[in-house]
Order: structure tokens, then C-alpha cells, then sequence
């Protein structure tokens, strides 16, 4: 059995799978990660391995607690990867990022994949036919461009998310979701109708924690999964081990 734990800007997700099959997950905040973890180490005795990737507060010192009979992989841009890396610049190259390749090499292999994340920040990821990873692109999240709007100018309130019934927004506040939603849509859009005319037969997967709210609008075909980073931190365990 393995262990995953992805600790990103807003919230921790953690993992058990076995064989490849994703047994159990759970989303929490950062402040429950700890005894969740101690929780879940008591219970599945037959854990093996663990793979720790963190984009967000929690450093690598704060899993000092995990079981020293644990085999460890800590990804990080010395992690081994079961892709080609073509980034100019691997070393500054986010581990979710990483993840999410290494699950579409994994479950799309000899394919043109475009991933994107709608997470804090969205992110496209392109991986090849020739299982090579090109590079990509990083944009500002729902939640970001909402407090953007909110911080930088003088009188627009903070609003929650929320997909608006019309894009014509007839008030302040229809006219931000309308504009941070609808906006975002467009753009999600458009990047894919880019790619699409630059490479055929292209697979498009959509996850992160804001892709239930956006993939209905979308209208392209694409696949929506939810655990595709855990799924890519997995591959990546496995292919270390």
C-alpha cells in the first residue's frame, strides 16, 4: 500500500492506494493534516511507501513523524520522472505540475495531453505523443482574480464564486462573476482551440478543485478527473521504487 500526500496553497489531500487502485482520499486543511495522517498510519497497517509533494506552507521537517519503516520519496526537480523533461527550466518547475504529467504519461501513453489544473493558480501542461513534456502555461485562479478585484480597486466587494445565470451581468456583483467566470471560461477555451490547431488527436483531462464548477461550460470534449495529481504522484512513487 502507498501513501500519498499532496500539500497544496489552500488545502492537503492524502491517498491510499494499493495495486494502482485508489483506495481512500480526503481533502483538509492544512491545520489537520498531522493527526488525520497519525490516523490513517494506526489504521492500514500494510503501508509500504509514501511520496510527500508540497507547493504550499507545510515544509518536508513537518513529516518527521511518518514511520521511519516507510520507504520515502520527498519530489522534488532530483525526483526521477517517467517522462521526458524539455522544460527549460526543470528545477523551478512545480512538483503538481510534475505530478500531473506523470499521470498523463501513465494513463494516456503515446498521446498529445493537454492537463489543466483549476486550482489557485490554473495551469495547462502539454505532454506528447513521444511521452515528452513541452511546457505549458500558469494563470490566475477563480479565488485570485475575485480577491484581484476586490484588493486593487476601491469600492468592488469580495464575492464567493458562483456561476452567474447570464453572462450579461445587470449589477456589481453579476458583473464580477460574470467577468471572473465567464472570462476564465473563455480563456480555458481558447487555449485548448490553441493547441487543438497545433497538435491532432489531442486529449484534454480538466481537475483541480474548481473544475466541477467550469468543465459543464466548456465546449470542447474533455475528461474531467479529480485525482489525476494524486493518480501522477503515485506513478511517480511506483516508478522510484
Amino acid at each position: 500500500m502507498n501513501l500519498i500526500i499532496d500539500v497544496g496553497n489552500t488545502k492537503a489531500k492524502i491517498a491510499i492506494f494499493s495495486k494502482g487502485k485508489l483506495l481512500r482520499k480526503n481533502s483538509l486543511p492544512h491545520a489537520e493534516l498531522k493527526p488525520e495522517l497519525k490516523s490513517w498510519i494506526k489504521k492500514y497497517k500494510s503501508l509500504k511507501k509514501v511520496i510527500i509533494a508540497s507547493v504550499g506552507p507545510i515544509k518536508d521537517t513537518h513529516f518527521n513523524y511518518l514511520p521511519k519503516s516507510l520507504e520515502k520519496i520527498i519530489v522534488s526537480s532530483k525526483t526521477g520522472i517517467p517522462f521526458t523533461n524539455k522544460y527549460n527550466t526543470p528545477k523551478t518547475l512545480g512538483v503538481d505540475r510534475v505530478a500531473l504529467v506523470a499521470a498523463a504519461a501513465r494513463l494516456y501513453p503515446k498521446k498529445n495531453v493537454l492537463v489543466i489544473d483549476a486550482g489557485s493558480c490554473i495551469t495547462f501542461d502539454f505532454i506528447n505523443s513521444k511521452n515528452e513534456y513541452l511546457g505549458g502555461a500558469i494563470s490566475p485562479g477563480i479565488r485570485l482574480r475575485y480577491e484581484a478585484l476586490h484588493n486593487f480597486t476601491a469600492n468592488l466587494p469580495l464575492l464567493d464564486a458562483k456561476m452567474p445565470a447570464n453572462y450579461l451581468g445587470r449589477s456589481t456583483n453579476s458583473s464580477i462573476h460574470s467577468g471572473v467566470i465567464y472570462g476564465l471560461i473563455n480563456e480555458i477555451q481558447g487555449v485548448i482551440d490553441t493547441y487543438k490547431e497545433n497538435w491532432s488527436d489531442l486529449t484534454v483531462i480538466l481537475t483541480g478543485g474548481d473544475a466541477k464548477l467550469l468543465s459543464k461550460r466548456l465546449k470542447n470534449s474533455i475528461f474531467a478527473n479529480p485525482n489525476f495529481l494524486l493518480i501522477g504522484l503515485n506513478e511517480i512513487l511506483e516508478f522510484n521504487t
